[in-house]
């Protein structure tokens, strides 16, 4: 086991309430759970995501921390939250990373896996 671990899971959700598909406008929200599988405690810092539509438009989005967050996670311990983005067209995927920082000061990465929206089916399924 890393000292220096969060583990990420993703849950995308296409909001068929929120999207006008005849004017191009697709909306989905993600709920994303981070696990601290290290065996420090750490500091999630700031975010940096890749946004991409079928279109191979491509969005880079960073920032600190999630939804306003800074979170300290103990080991073993998780936080929990839910976002959103909006594409141009029916599918798309993103994937990202984390900055983190853990307690003794170093730093490290967690990766976002590539994760795939799609607004023809309820939900999406992450890609490995």
């Amino acid at each position: 086991m890393s000292k220096y671990q969060f583990d990420v899971a993703v849950l995308p959700e296409y909001l068929p309430d929120q999207s006008e598909p005849g004017e191009g406008v697709y909306s989905f929200a993600y709920t994303i759970t981070i696990t601290n599988a290290g065996t420090v405690a750490a500091q999630l810092i700031s975010r940096h995501w890749t946004i991409c539509d079928a279109l191979g438009h491509t969005e880079e989005v960073q920032g600190l921390g999630v939804v306003g967050q800074q979170p300290l996670l103990q080991p073993g311990e998780s936080y929990q939250y839910t976002s959103g983005c909006r594409l141009r067209t029916a599918t798309g995927t993103m994937h990202g990373s984390y900055h983190c920082v853990a307690e003794d000061g170093t730093a490290f990465s967690a990766s976002i896996p590539l994760f795939l929206l799609e607004a023809s089916e309820p939900g999406a399924r992450v890609l490995h």
